[in-house]
Order: C-alpha cells, then sequence, then structure tokens
C-alpha cells in the first residue's frame, strides 16, 4: 500500500523528470537531475530499500559532478 507522502515523491519524481528533459540550460538540467536523484532515494528509503537508496544517493552525486566538470568545458560559463 503506497501511503500519501510516498505518492507525493512519485508526483514530485514525474515532475522532476519532465522538466529535466525540457529545460534548455544544461546546468539547471543537472541541478534538476540531482533533485530527481534525491528524490528516487529517499523513495527506495520508503520502500524499505536502503542498499538501493544508498546506491542511488551515490550515483547520482558522482553523475552530478561529472556533468558539471563537462559543463564548466563548454560555453556554458
Amino acid at each position: 500500500m503506497i501511503n500519501g507522502i510516498t505518492l507525493l515523491l512519485l508526483i514530485l519524481l514525474i515532475c522532476s523528470a519532465i522538466i529535466a528533459t525540457r529545460i534548455k540550460d544544461l546546468l539547471a538540467a543537472v541541478v534538476i537531475f540531482g533533485i530527481y536523484s534525491l528524490i528516487m532515494a529517499i523513495i527506495w528509503q520508503q520502500l524499505k530499500a536502503p542498499d538501493l537508496a544508498i546506491t542511488e544517493a551515490i550515483i547520482g552525486i558522482v553523475i552530478s559532478i561529472m556533468l558539471i566538470a563537462l559543463i564548466s568545458r563548454t560555453q556554458r560559463w
């Protein structure tokens, strides 16, 4: 059974995924992706899967750092 908090997190997850794919600014897209990863980690924790939550958080952080490093090499800055 999905409680209210998990349902709210799922709605936020869908909204952040849509926004991340539609946004034109690269840095803003990476920030939204980080928010997506954080929400996903919280959902995994709510579903009592802490190993997946930790993995999602670590992968989200590493990918965000790599993407920011790549964006810094473009004309965005």
